[in-house]
């Protein structure tokens, strides 16, 4: 685990979008995150399934937002 609670098996983009979600503090959209990480829209989509399917993120369908998963 890495020092903000995380599984260390995370790839580098994960890791980013985690650390952006946590820092913003509120729910942002696939464009916001790829602009923020400086990541294609394609790549930045494929690591949010993943984070989504591990339960790590939420997904909200209206507003095509992704934040951080409640624990």
């Amino acid at each position: 685990m890495t020092e903000t609670g995380r599984n260390t098996n995370m790839g580098k983009l994960d890791e980013q979008i985690m650390d952006l979600l946590l820092k913003t503090g509120k729910p942002m959209t696939l464009v916001e995150i790829a602009e923020q990480v400086g990541k294609p829209t394609k790549s930045v989509f494929k690591a949010l399934q993943k984070l989504f399917s591990d339960g790590k993120i939420s997904s909200d369908v209206r507003t095509r937002s992704y934040s951080l998963a409640q624990k």
